[in-house]
């Protein structure tokens, strides 16, 4: 049964009301929710606060570096050193490698561009720093959801968001009610406000209905995969920040890498690749691999321990490809819209203030008594805040890269390090590109193939053990969350022409190419392995792949990410 002929069979849903919705409790989402109840109180008004989050709690989906950029936290919580905030190592030593097979060649710390010195800034989990907003947000009066997928976008009669429908439970593979369905619910809001990630499943909606990408660049994407190691402490050093281009991609392929020495002996390592790739043999999670291999980063991992593994899409477009941020009754904020600063590699700042902006616009048009228009204040505020000046100075940022490694990095020293010496903080030249990134892809025919080597089990590993250590589980009886339109296109056209390339994008296993009784070829799809990184959404050339939420509380759980 589809949801619709359910909810005729068993509805209606039940309903409450709130005065503002918000969908995702990261940091953007959480930052809204407390803004939001900061200005009542200094008002003296009462105001209703509503998070959802598909996690099983705040910070379960949670994946970054990460290094944290203080200003937009200091802003929301000018105290939060005294509250105890999870910000407890500083960066201590910035280094830049570029590397090539065997060696690496360091970038003098006075040629270093602005946006990769991190003074002032932290290594932090970021999940920790989640789960400590969601606790101020429940002790300003916050009312947060976990476990609640936000399935449906629900609009009013003159066609403005008026809240969200929540996803039925108990559902089968086979689409049918069993023991312990569950209508979804119906939270309905003076106004929506949108937070779940990059590429959030109800966002890409919003965008598409109101046309909010009208006149900007294609969104671009990169794929980021992380892992979290125990080391040994000869090989610890507390702060030291390390990030790497070059081997083993090749000059025309974007990405880049992080090794961040946390606090407690633990380092935090990962890789980059963009999205808009174009050779269907590489496999992003089998350059991460391959890299830690490279002696420069094996000499921190040798004798250490795994414990942690994760993969997610960030949002790479920048200033040039966010879109309108306001819609009727409701808005984007964080990576929902694309506020990554993809030259700093930082986006919980930039996610943190987008949340405050909008709360400000959304506190202010209740106060007038307006409802489920458009908060157009929130846009302006943006406009004249340090995050547009931040962002305005990055714009040509990954644009540059399509015209190889090489024009980049000159672009990015002159635009990032050269320019504002001169007393210019933003380019007076834009870059724009046209081209999304699913079809970025070239036939597998005209690229060369790509032989990866096995995991040694110490310092390289298979999918599927990183996905165990992940946590990722899903109730095994519910309908697959990732769809196809058409289930022929996979063996059709993503198997003959570009080789199955979603048997090598996804960084959890899910798709497989098997072959059936018949000895033809089908498309395997192991949605339990889904560690929610919306990667196949993305890049998939054919654009077939859907990914609509599973049941809530369902996908990775990370500890220490």
């Amino acid at each position: 049964m589809t949801p619709q002929a359910l909810l005729e069979q068993y509805g209606p849903r039940e309903s409450m009301e709130v005065d503002v919705l918000i969908v995702g409790a990261g940091p953007a989402g959480l930052a809204t929710a407390i803004r939001l109840k900061q200005l009542a109180q200094q008002a003296g008004r009462e105001l209703s606060v509503t998070v959802l989050e598909k996690g099983s709690e705040p910070g379960a989906h949670i994946l970054s570096g990460a290094i944290m950029d203080p200003r937009a936290i200091t802003e929301l919580f000018p105290d939060w050193k005294e509250r105890g905030a999870p910000l407890n190592q500083p960066v201590t030593e910035d280094r830049f490698l570029f590397l090539d097979a065997n060696g690496s060649k360091s970038t003098p710390d006075w040629l270093l561009p602005d946006c990769f010195k991190n003074h002032g800034n932290y290594i932090v989990s970021l999940g920790s720093v989640v789960r400590w907003l969601a606790q101020q947000a429940e002790a300003l009066g916050v009312e947060i959801y976990s476990g609640f997928a936000a399935a449906e976008v629900l609009y009013d009669e003159t066609g403005a968001v008026k809240g969200v429908a929540t996803g039925h439970l108990g559902i089968g593979k086979d689409g049918q009610p069993h023991d312990g369905f569950q209508l979804g619910m119906e939270l309905h809001a003076r106004y929506t406000v949108f937070a779940e990630g990059a590429r959030g499943h109800l966002g890409k909606q919003l965008v598409a209905r109101y046309k909010l990408d009208d006149g900007r660049d294609p969104q671009s994407y990169g794929i980021g995969l992380k892992e979290l190691w125990e080391v040994e402490p000869s090989r610890h050093q507390p702060g030291l920040v390390l990030h790497t281009a070059g081997w083993p991609l090749d000059n025309d392929t974007y990405g880049g890498s992080f090794l961040y020495h946390a606090e407690d002996g633990k380092v935090a390592l990962g890789f980059v690749v963009g999205l808009d790739y174009a050779n269907p043999w590489l496999s992003p999670y089998e350059e991460f691999q391959r890299w830690k291999t490279h002696p420069v980063i094996r000499a921190t991992l040798e004798g250490g321990k795994r414990i942690g593994y994760g993969a997610r899409a960030i949002t790479a477009g920048g200033l040039l490809s966010l879109p309108r941020l306001v819609f009727p009754g409701g808005a984007l904020v964080g990576c929902d819209a694309g506020f990554l600063n993809a030259s700093r590699i930082k986006g919980s700042h930039a996610a943190i203030k987008s949340g405050m902006l909008a709360a400000k616009a959304a506190f202010e048009a209740i106060v007038a008594d307006r409802q489920r228009d458009l908060l157009s204040a929130y846009p302006r505020a943006f406009e004249n805040s340090w995050l547009h000046a931040e962002l305005d100075r990055s714009r040509n940022f990954k644009q540059w890269f399509k015209k190889g490694r090489s024009v980049a990095t000159l672009m990015t020293g002159i635009e990032q390090w050269l320019l504002p010496r001169i007393g210019l903080n933003a380019p007076p030249w834009t870059i724009h590109r046209s081209k999304p990134d699913h079809a970025c892809l070239k036939p597998a025919a005209e690229c060369a193939r790509i032989e990866y080597p096995k995991p040694d089990g110490q310092i390289t590993f298979d999918r599927l053990s990183s996905v165990f250590i992940s946590n990722t589980n899903h109730e095994e009886n519910q309908p697959a969350h990732l769809t196809l339109k058409d289930g022929s296109v996979p063996v059709a056209t993503n198997l003959a022409t570009y080789a199955g390339p979603e048997s090598r994008y996804c960084p959890a296993g899910v798709y497989e190419f098997v072959k059936g009784d018949d000895g033809t070829d089908r498309l395997q799809i192991n949605a339990q392995n889904c560690v929610h990184c919306k990667t196949c959404d993305i890049k998939d050339p054919t654009q077939n792949i859907v990914w609509v939420t599973p049941e809530g509380g369902g996908g990775p759980n990370y500890a220490g990410m």
